[in-house]
C-alpha cells in the first residue's frame, strides 16, 4: 500500500483564517482532498475532523502540520498523541515550522530521537510557562485582595422601592416571588437581600 499524506489545518474562530496553513501545505505537496480544515479550539483533541482523520489513517501515512500548536495546546495531550501515532498506529508527522519535528521512514533512527527529545522539551517549557503563569495570577489576586479589590459577579443594586417591599416581606404582607416581581429580579435574590436587610437591623428573618 502506498504512503498517503495527510494535512492537519486548525484554527480556533470562524473569523480566523487557515491561508497561510493552506500555502504551507500545498508548498509541502499535500494533495487538496487529503487536507482537512477544522476550526476549534485546540484545549483538547475532543475534535470531530481530527478524530476522524485519525482514525482513517494508516501505517505508513504522513500527518503533516505547520506548528505543534496547530495540532493541540495541551502538550501533555500532544506527548500522548503523537506516541499514539507514532509508535501504535506508525503513521509520521511533519511538523512545518519546526523540522526538527519530522518522523519520517526517510529519517534514521537519530533523527527520530530527536524529535522525541524536542516534543519533550516542548513539553516541559509549556508546563512550566502555565505553572509560572499560575503562580503570577495567585500572587496578583492575593496583592489585590490586600488593596480591598473584590472579585466575583458585581453585586446587583437594589431599586429605590426595595426597603419598603423588604419591610412588607418581613410583616408578612407581601411574598418574597411578588416582591421579587415587583423589583424586576428573582425571589432567591430578593430573599438573599431581604434576609440581609432583616440582619442588618437586628430582626430575625423569616423562614
Amino acid at each position: 500500500m502506498s504512503r498517503r499524506t495527510y494535512g492537519y489545518v486548525r484554527v480556533s474562530t470562524r473569523s480566523q483564517k487557515e491561508d497561510r496553513q493552506l500555502y504551507a501545505m500545498r508548498e509541502f505537496g499535500v494533495p487538496a482532498e487529503h487536507i482537512v480544515v477544522e476550526k476549534q479550539s485546540g484545549k483538547d483533541f475532543a475534535r470531530p475532523l481530527y478524530l476522524r482523520l485519525v482514525r482513517s489513517l494508516r501505517s505508513g501515512d504522513v500527518l503533516v502540520v505547520k506548528s505543534i500548536d496547530r495540532l493541540g495546546r495541551n502538550y501533555d495531550e500532544i506527548l500522548e498523541q503523537w506516541a499514539s501515532l507514532t509508535k501504535e498506529k506508525g503513521v509520521a508527522i511533519v511538523v512545518l515550522d519546526m523540522p526538527l519535528l519530522d518522523t519520517r521512514e526517510d529519517r534514521d533512527l537519530t533523527g527520530v530521537l530527536i524529535a522525541d527529545i524536542v516534543l519533550q522539551l516542548l513539553s516541559y517549557v509549556a508546563q512550566t510557562e502555565r505553572e509560572y503563569i499560575r503562580q503570577r495570577q495567585m500572587e496578583g489576586i492575593a496583592a489585590a485582595k490586600e488593596r480591598g479589590v473584590r472579585f466575583g459577579r458585581a453585586r446587583l443594586s437594589m431599586p429605590d422601592a426595595f426597603p419598603a417591599l423588604a419591610e412588607a416581606w418581613w410583616l408578612g404582607r407581601i411574598s418574597a416571588i411578588q416582591a421579587g416581581q415587583e423589583l424586576g429580579v428573582s425571589r432567591s435574590t430578593f430573599l438573599r437581600r431581604a434576609r440581609e436587610w432583616a440582619t442588618a437591623r437586628g430582626l430575625p428573618a423569616p423562614s
